[in-house]
């Protein structure tokens, strides 16, 4: 006899994820991944059949790695925020997606943020937009690409796609919506007035998807494409959401409680049941996948800095990360971590810089540096919670790929001055997208979907306290902030 599951997926920039899990119970059953082709800014593209491609061959071998065949009864989406995909009148891909990490769309904002008012813009919608929100991808389509909006019906972000291409119905919900810089979350309202401002007279509304509740079922699945992706007949699919949207629903996590996503990009967030509205622009003020709202920094840089510092010091992640633990009690060098532009603060022509180098610098401290740096970013990112207002005296959580540094997960100990923890999961976003395909099967509500969540609470993985490190980190802070405000970041040479 089959097991009733569910499917949630998550489509990140690198790969599509797959996991299935038992409906009732939550245990994982099998999972899949699938890459994406590469993709760096500032021009930064995939075309949506890749998704697709990606995500047939994950749930293939999701499918095949359950001990008997499960009987999928809903599946959800969730997916890399900001990204623009365009369709024509026939429901065909009219370009490739421009993504959250395309920075060519930055002159534009600018010159939208004189428009709108930077202050009215963040009052009207919770977030100062950037280069990678979607409305400054729409703007350079207009300026470089006129004539393709002629052909367009419909825009769509990318977990709203392949919902659509599971579904054909054209939907979305309120937290990846509120990533556009056209959405009003608080009154759970597009605003076809900015997208005039930005792209010219049109019939905005027309092309905008519609919002759904956090529960709520898009449709079913395609014959067609459940026959593509090996699953039976009649299936669910939910409304879907951002990636860090749903890793925070998948971890059971609660207002107060501070979420770090150390991966290609970082993020720090926390979850309230009021709106939060930040004029200085380094909150975004987003919805999440639950009818409350998600206040979070995100920045481009993160684990890639990483990357970059095992090529550069002639080792690999293990090496930078026993290198940086080897590090003795010494203010040693400060990174400014912004390889490839940055999100937040808001310089996407701004480059990395090293300081503080002496004659006496180690390997050690260097590696140190490297991977501080990206942590120093998201440490600005909660000082920005609280001075929101926003609750950030919670136990910190933390994913993604960067979570498997030990040192990463030390030298954030010791800047919080308190324990973090692992989760154990390997794919929180995935995870989330299950809970509330299991709440879209289930047909609950959002309180049923909130206790869902709760209930799925995953165990630690691990738990790392501070240690008495010897180091005045109230100095290192100051020391980064001077350097990350520099104008000498700006513009060097690639």
């Amino acid at each position: 006899m089959s097991n009733p599951a569910v499917l949630g997926v998550d489509s990140s920039t690198q790969s599509c994820k797959v996991e299935i899990r038992d409906l009732a119970t939550g245990r994982l059953l099998g999972s899949g991944s699938s890459p994406h082709p590469p993709a760096f800014p500032p021009v930064a593209e995939q075309h949506p059949n890749e998704w697709v491609a990606a995500f047939v061959a994950a749930t293939g071998m999701a499918m095949a790695a359950c001990d008997q065949r499960p009987e999928i009864r809903a599946i959800s989406v969730a997916a890399q925020c900001h990204g623009m995909v365009l369709l024509d009148e026939h429901g065909d891909v009219l370009r490739a997606a421009k993504l959250w990490n395309d920075t060519t769309g930055a002159p534009n904002l600018t010159r939208l943020v004189d428009r709108i008012g930077a202050r009215r813009w963040v009052m009207r919608i919770g977030t100062l937009p950037t280069a990678a929100f979607t409305i400054a991808k729409l703007a350079w389509v207009a300026e470089n690409e006129p004539r393709l909006l002629d052909r367009l019906a419909t825009i769509l972000l990318p977990h709203d796609y392949l919902t659509y291409w599971l579904t054909g119905e054209k939907v979305t919900d309120r937290s990846d919506a509120s990533g556009t810089g056209y959405f009003d979350a608080t009154d759970g309202l597009w605003i076809p007035s900015y997208l005039e401002l930005a792209a010219g007279s049109r019939e905005w509304a027309a092309t905008l998807p519609t919002v759904l509740g956090p529960a709520d079922a898009a449709g079913t699945v395609l014959p067609a494409r459940a026959e593509q992706l090996g699953i039976g007949a009649d299936v669910l699919v939910g409304a879907g959401g951002g990636d860090q949207h749903a890793a925070y629903l998948g971890l059971g996590l609660t207002d107060g409680d501070l979420y770090f996503s150390i991966g290609t990009s970082g993020v720090v967030a926390t979850s309230s049941r009021g709106p939060v509205f930040d004029t200085t622009g380094a909150v975004d003020g987003v919805a999440d996948m639950t009818g409350g709202y998600l206040p979070l920094m995100s920045t481009l840089n993160a684990a890639r800095v990483v990357d970059r510092a095992a090529v550069l010091l002639g080792t690999d992640l293990a090496g930078i990360s026993a290198l940086a633990l080897a590090a003795g009690p010494t203010q040693g060098p400060v990174v400014a971590p912004f390889l490839d532009g940055e999100r937040t603060p808001d310089r996407p022509d701004a480059r990395g810089a090293i300081a503080d180098v002496t004659s006496r610098t180690t390997r050690e401290e260097l590696a140190r540096a490297f991977v501080e740096g990206p942590l120093l970013s998201l440490m600005s990112g909660r000082d920005s919670l609280a001075d929101c207002g926003v609750d950030t005296s919670g136990a910190a959580t933390v994913v993604g790929g960067g979570a498997r540094s030990p040192a990463t997960l030390q030298l954030l100990a010791d800047l919080l001055g308190d324990e973090v923890t692992v989760p154990d999961v390997d794919e929180a976003t995935a995870r989330g997208a299950c809970i509330q395909a299991a709440a879209v099967a289930s047909r609950t509500d959002r309180a049923g979907l909130v206790d869902l969540a709760k209930r799925w609470h995953p165990d630690a993985r691990a738990r790392v306290t501070p240690r008495a490190h010897g180091r005045d980190l109230g100095a290192l802070r100051t020391r980064w902030a001077q350097l990350a405000a520099s104008p000498v970041l700006e513009g060097g040479a690639q």
